[in-house]
């Protein structure tokens, strides 16, 4: 006998779209049908970011409400707008060229009961990524690992499912372009909510990429500014230890090259010039970024502790035995 499905949450499905005529459509029915075959109560909000194709008409004929800015204003400019307009608490994000599988929203809007966010991870056997962007992709991922502390199975994905309570409290720090995707799961790791992953396909788009190689410096220098947000030392830190070993390898040297131009011995050794000004400088540098780091860090969490009061968790499960039953019966409450 099968067992029923949960009960899924009404939710609101965001396609941030720029001159995407070619899939709009397509995509619009296909999360449609996903969400009416597990009768979940949606709408479907296409955030057509000034499209000179009929990107708009495509995506009101397939049944989507439809948002347009008059001019392109970027990819997390259009799912910020998508999400304030949204019906529905519950946002799940997906890009509108054919690339995500639809059929998966459901599954992601089960794994958001007890997560804070679920991420559409491009692990599952059909994925196409092109080469020439892994490189890249791998070392972005490595530095975000890095600085968040924890392993991330897809730091950009472009379908993810949150809550709005939760999100919109990021919105003065998350960028208008592609980098929407990068910070927020860094926002969310570096705050402890819970982000989950789950495997899915990624499929060759429909139409042409809008990313290009240049973008690649834009997603770094992005995660070193969240880092600087949130986790400040974890840049410092290594920076001061790397002037540091710098200047102790520069004093070594000096130390070693001081005999071989000298041929003082003894006392009078103190008085000949030992330390080249590069060492000292090197040891001061070091010093001084560490201070920088641990005011940094000192700041942000004294404002964060007088200021900022974030939306709680919903990744919180509490099981307890209720007083009509055996202590070995548990209840499971939320």
């Amino acid at each position: 006998m099968s067992q029923p499905h949960p009960t899924l949450p009404p939710v609101a499905v965001i396609l941030p779209s720029f001159n995407e005529e070619g899939a709009v459509a397509s995509q619009v029915r296909a999360i449609r049908r996903a969400l009416d075959e597990r009768g979940v109560t949606n709408e479907i909000l296409v955030v057509d970011d000034g499209s000179t194709d009929r990107t708009a008409e495509d995506a009101l004929a397939a049944g989507a409400r439809v948002l347009r800015h008059q001019e392109n204003r970027g990819y997390g400019a259009a799912i910020k707008a998508g999400i304030s307009a949204a019906q529905f608490d519950t946002c799940v994000i997906i890009d509108a060229d054919n690339t995500y599988p639809a059929h998966e929203i459901p599954a992601l809007l089960a794994e958001l009961e007890t997560a804070d966010m679920v991420v559409g991870a491009r692990t599952r056997g059909n994925v196409h990524i092109p080469w020439v962007r892994r490189p890249g992709k791998w070392l972005l991922v490595k530095l975000a690992e890095r600085i968040a502390g924890q392993p991330i199975a897809d730091l950009n994905s472009g379908l993810r499912a949150f809550r709005r309570e939760c999100v919109t409290q990021y919105f003065p720090i998350l960028p208008n372009r592609f980098s929407f995707t990068t910070t927020i799961t860094l926002a969310y790791l570096a705050d402890d909510y819970r982000v989950a992953y789950h495997p899915i396909e990624y499929y060759r788009r429909t139409g042409t990429s809008k990313i290009r190689p240049r973008h690649f410096l834009d997603f770094v220098t992005l995660v070193l500014r969240m880092a600087m947000f949130f986790q400040p030392l974890k840049i410092f830190v290594p920076l001061a230890l790397g002037a540091e070993l710098l200047g102790v390898c520069k004093v070594a040297f000096d130390v070693v090259g001081l005999f071989a131009r000298t041929t003082a011995r003894g006392w009078s050794l103190l008085f000949e010039p030992t330390l080249s000004t590069s060492a000292i400088l090197l040891l001061l540098l070091g010093f001084q970024l560490l201070l920088v780091g641990m005011v940094a860090d000192g700041v942000l969490r004294r404002i964060a502790q007088r200021n900022r009061l974030l939306a709680p968790s919903r990744a919180v499960w509490v099981r307890e035995t209720t007083a009509t039953e055996e202590p070995g019966a548990p209840d499971v409450r939320r």
